[in-house]
């Protein structure tokens, strides 16, 4: 309820966007007497793309209290949408009170969520609907100062022609002379008019760009990468809904500003005016069209990447969003999108520009979806939700590149028309790099060239160029965010696991972190060369302990009951100065996904001894029975 109370004490344009978020979807009544309930409820634990939360759905739709059931039973048909409702007022409000509190304490710093730069575009905001304000009330008095003139001009006309009649009268001339004289400066006044408009107009673009740039090629931007990093196990992208508010906002102004451009330019064809005025307007136009047309083909986003391993013949899904859609009416004639992969080479063309219309390197089920507009949260976006892969085509293959290093992509793209289709975009955008498998097998190696392309890559890059090779602590971040997000464990991998995983990748000795810091590692190294004496990768042994972390280990690894990363004289070491049935448990060298138990044997030199391997695969419980044999001989109180 605390929201509420803050929410309420909301001033100005923060207080109208809040009271705007209700409605008859969902009444501001609702809002106030169920309040603490509200702030409450796990509204976040409900995904919206997944049909299968809908019983949670269910669940708090049923929670509104008796006497507003009435307005429950509006959401009874549809209970997810009641959830995309109620998430979209609180994250708003919330957003709102984190910026007025901001604003209302300069001299502290950033309200977490409220960064300094979101103050900078903020203020930026409000200069530029300053800005506007002032040309449009510019533009209505020049409206009428024009349409005062038309008529003193063709008065002029009429008192000239009676004048001309009247020439042999010396007063007349004078009269007529002077009334040029007028009407030449009063075409000169109106003259300066039309041209300071429109240099205000220029100044008003500039900054509208401008702010643009902040917008689409930064914050846009960083949640892009944002969101590519989840899929090595990053934290959470974010919401789109401060983007999407700053691009409507955008979008807002810079149609504004075109429709008052169009006006001028309706002026100047009623009053003909010689001068730099008409070149400008014309300039003007093309500017404020490419930058809307920016805005539009930018804004046509992503926002749930499909799968960056694809399976052939599985069920996958996908979202996109556009961002302006619902500010610029784009619903009223919902657009189609159609989702088609491409390969490497393809999508370089196509950045190009180059003419590849109905190329493809597959086929696609499913493919095409229409874009629906949420009332509530007035968002514009299509939902495939079963797409499949039937076939892949692949390319020619470099050197010693495998399938599982081949990047496809899912291109999205769509047609629609803006203002009474005055504009007409075709829209496209790129997924996240895919690598496509036919089989399980394949699993592993894809998961190496998804996992370094979206550590490495670069914004702006050409498709889909990665370096081929990165310093070794750039790989160590990689590899623990990957561990943390698949194991599920904020116990992450130390300095020393870090380290023996350098020995193992550069086959060294060296104890010394120090010495692999400016080291580099190849993708090779990575996941193209076995490691010395085994028939496997760096990263295929790697992704065998994640795979038994997971599926079988995880909560002892988190407890601390497995030191894991320690090759077999480190264990032996660590052992020989403790009790006898003191163990440890370390990752096999020699098997993907095996472990190994060290214990203290009962001899007189405590030498340390080792069982066989325990391994996740096939041999499994055969291992399970051996190690069940020796049980008695392991003190658990004095494992390591």
């Amino acid at each position: 309820m605390a929201l509420w109370i803050q929410a309420q004490q909301l001033q100005g344009d923060a207080l109208h966007q809040m009271q705007s978020l209700y409605g008859q979807h969902f009444p501001i009544e609702v809002r106030h007497y169920l309040a603490q309930w509200l702030e409450a409820q796990p509204w976040d634990a409900v995904d919206l793309e997944n049909q299968q939360d809908e019983f949670k759905a269910k669940r708090l739709l049923d929670g509104l209290i008796q006497e507003l059931q009435r307005k429950a039973d509006s959401y009874d048909p549809c209970p997810l949408e009641l959830v995309r409702c109620v998430k979209h007022i609180l994250y708003t409000e919330q957003r709102l009170v984190q910026e007025a509190s901001n604003a209302s304490s300069p001299g502290s710093g950033p309200v977490d969520g409220t960064p300094q730069r979101y103050q900078q575009i903020n203020q930026t905001f409000e200069e530029l609907r300053v800005m506007t304000h002032d040309t449009e009330n510019d533009l209505r008095k020049l409206q009428h100062s024009q349409e005062y003139l038309i008529i003193q001009y063709q008065e002029s006309l009429r008192i000239q022609a009676q004048l001309s009649s009247l020439a042999s009268i010396p007063p007349a001339e004078r009269v007529q002379r002077e009334s040029g004289l007028q009407s030449r400066k009063s075409t000169l006044e109106a003259c300066n008019k039309h041209l300071e408009l429109a240099e205000k107009h220029q100044r008003t673009l500039a900054l509208l760009r401008k702010q643009q740039t902040v917008i689409v090629d930064d914050e846009l931007i960083q949640w892009k990468r944002r969101q590519q990093l989840t899929g090595n196990g990053g934290p959470s992208e974010g919401g789109l809904d401060i983007l999407q508010a700053w691009c409507e906002k955008l979008a807002d102004m810079i149609w504004q500003n075109r429709q008052q451009i169009r006006r001028v330019e309706h002026l100047t064809q009623q009053l003909p005016i010689p001068g730099p005025t008409e070149e400008l307007l014309t300039e003007l136009n093309a500017t404020v069209t490419d930058i809307i047309s920016a805005l539009v083909t930018s804004t046509f986003i992503i926002e749930k990447q499909p799968p960056q391993v694809l399976k052939t013949q599985t069920k996958f899904s996908a979202t996109v969003r556009l961002l302006v859609g619902g500010k610029l009416n784009v619903h009223m004639n919902p657009p189609q999108v159609k989702a088609t992969i491409v390969s490497e080479q393809q999508a370089k063309a196509l950045l190009k520009n180059e003419n590849t219309r109905n190329e493809s390197s597959g086929e696609i089920l499913n493919n095409n979806c229409v874009m629906e507009y949420h009332q509530t949260t007035g968002t514009l976006s299509a939902h495939f939700r079963t797409m499949s892969l039937k076939r892949i085509k692949r390319s020619d293959r470099r050197g010693a590149e495998s399938v599982t290093e081949e990047k496809f992509t899912v291109l999205f793209e769509s047609q629609f028309s803006v203002g009474g289709n005055e504009l007409v975009f075709h829209v496209k955008t790129l997924s996240l790099p895919v690598v496509v498998i036919v089989h399980g097998s394949q699993d592993n190696n894809a998961t190496a060239t998804v996992l370094w392309d979206n550590a490495f890559s670069e914004p702006g890059r050409v498709p889909f160029v990665v370096p081929d090779k990165v310093l070794w602590p750039q790989l160590c971040e990689a590899l623990n965010m990957k561990y943390k997000s698949e194991v599920h464990s904020d116990r992450g991998l130390s300095e020393d696991n870090l380290v023996f995983l350098a020995q193992k990748a550069f086959s060294s000795s060296s104890n010394n972190p120090e010495d692999y810091c400016n080291m580099t590692i190849t993708w090779s190294q990575f996941n193209r060369e076995s490691l010395p004496g085994r028939n496997f990768t760096f990263w295929q042994w790697f992704d065998g302990v994640i795979e038994l972390m997971k599926k079988h280990l995880k909560s002892h690894w988190n407890d601390g009951a497995i030191l894991g990363f320690l090759n077999k004289q480190q264990a032996q070491d660590m052992l020989m100065s403790k009790p006898n049935g003191t163990f440890l448990l370390r990752f096999s060298d020699s098997e993907i996904g095996g472990i190994t138990i060290a214990w203290v044997a009962e001899n007189p030199n405590k030498a340390g001894k080792e069982h066989s391997k325990w391994l996740v695969k096939s041999t499994l419980m055969r291992t399970e029975m051996h190690l069940a044999k020796d049980a008695s001989k392991l003190n658990r109180n004095a494992r390591i």
